[in-house]
């Protein structure tokens, strides 16, 4: 255990609303560790921001880490070398060339495909009826997996991503995430004939031409199941549901005083889909007047840091005029979202803006819950419009 004070949190509440006692401990003790969740925790942007870098102190490699023994081997949980092999393999499938070219188009038809069903309606559960089946439809394209419905491919993430979060360790939550593993796993080996046989820019395609074992595409194709649902349908969902209790700064972009691009900073500041990252400690050291033990585990809190009062004032504030330059939404180190590009466009080039475009009068209609700290975001958003 690190020499860090020793902070306790209520898991229920900080499920609830991580921010509160977040903010605290960037008060009194910003490297802190909390028995709930069996680490210690780095709360401050700039410590996040240096102390990721330093891999030699702080590794992703956690070979018995939940993401490994859930997922399977993949670049998240590798560093150096090893992480930089697979991460140059995945590229083709994710680089700004293919967002562009491929996939944003694909992203209008989807998006489109979405608003066309609901549009009729008036009503409806934008996390249930839009924000999941266009993540899942993305994610579908993405990684290649069409052989997986809509539905089960948001099951499969929120299963996997509860496991790869169940740090208290509850048998249940790992049972259903490791059977969800399974099924992508049966899925991929399915797919991989057809896709072999006709290649193309899925995540799947590209890893297998670039000679990634089947074990080693299945579990970085998992991580990306995992991120790249649960983020985008969060960031959609939440999104909106800035903008609609944030009236003034809605009107900024019909205005055209300002973007949705700088609407989709600001949300994934706010409320970072991704809240933290898990590192093991690869040898005893120091960082942060903090004395560390070899394999111990510290979360870097990326949703801490991007309401570090030190960087933004007013942090739990949505401000889309605000500089979001110092946040760290995606991660500060080698490790940065390989996803982000397309999650961008995915959300603020097409989703949101679309929506709103398509929905007229578009208003909340009840109580928008939040839930999660690991992963955060609306579980319910109920809106009416103009049919």
């Amino acid at each position: 255990m690190s020499s860090a004070p020793v902070s306790q949190i209520d898991l229920t509440a900080f499920t609830a609303d991580p921010y509160p006692a977040l903010a605290r401990m960037r008060a009194q003790a910003p490297v802190t560790y909390v028995p709930q969740l069996r680490a210690t925790l780095l709360t401050r942007r700039d410590d996040i921001f240096a102390q990721e870098k330093r891999i030699d102190l702080f590794s992703s490699d956690q070979p018995a880490g939940l993401v490994v023994r859930i997922m399977g081997p993949n670049m998240m949980r590798k560093d150096g070398d090893a992480h930089l092999e697979e991460r140059r393999a995945l590229f083709p499938a994710l680089g700004p060339r293919t967002v562009r070219d491929h996939l944003s188009p694909a992203f209008a038809r989807i998006v489109d495909d979405r608003l066309a069903r609901l549009r009729p309606l008036g009503a409806a559960d934008i996390v249930r009826d839009y924000a999941m089946p266009v993540a899942a439809d993305a994610l579908r394209l993405m990684t290649g997996l069409t052989n997986i419905p809509t539905s089960e491919m948001d099951r499969a993430s929120q299963e996997m991503i509860d496991g790869c979060a169940n740090y208290a360790g509850d048998p249940e939550i790992a049972a259903r995430a490791h059977a969800a593993s399974a099924r992508v796993d049966a899925a991929i080996d399915a797919r991989l004939p057809a896709l072999r046989a006709e290649p193309d820019l899925s995540v799947i395609s590209v890893l297998d031409r670039a000679g990634l074992s089947r074990d080693r595409i299945a579990g970085n194709v998992k991580v990306i199941i995992g991120g790249g649902q649960n983020e985008p349908r969060d960031a959609i969902a939440g999104m909106v549901w800035a903008l609609l209790t944030n009236p003034d700064q809605q009107e900024l972009i019909t205005g055209g005083q300002a973007g949705w691009g700088q609407a989709f900073d600001e949300y994934v500041r706010l409320v970072t889909p991704i809240g933290m990252v898990p590192r093991r400690v690869a040898r005893a050291g120091e960082a942060c007047g903090v004395s560390f033990e070899e394999g111990e585990m510290i979360l870097l809190f990326y949703s801490s840091a991007c309401r570090d009062e030190a960087h933004f004032a007013d942090p739990d504030r949505f401000d889309i005029t605000r500089d979001t330059g110092p946040a760290i939404p995606f991660g500060a180190g080698p490790h940065f979202c390989a996803g982000a590009a397309a999650a961008r466009c995915l959300i603020a080039d097409h989703a949101v803006p679309r929506l709103f475009d398509a929905l007229p009068g578009l208003r909340l209609d009840g109580p928008v819950p939040f839930s999660g700290w690991a992963f955060r975001g609306p579980t319910r958003l109920p809106v009416t419009w103009k049919a």
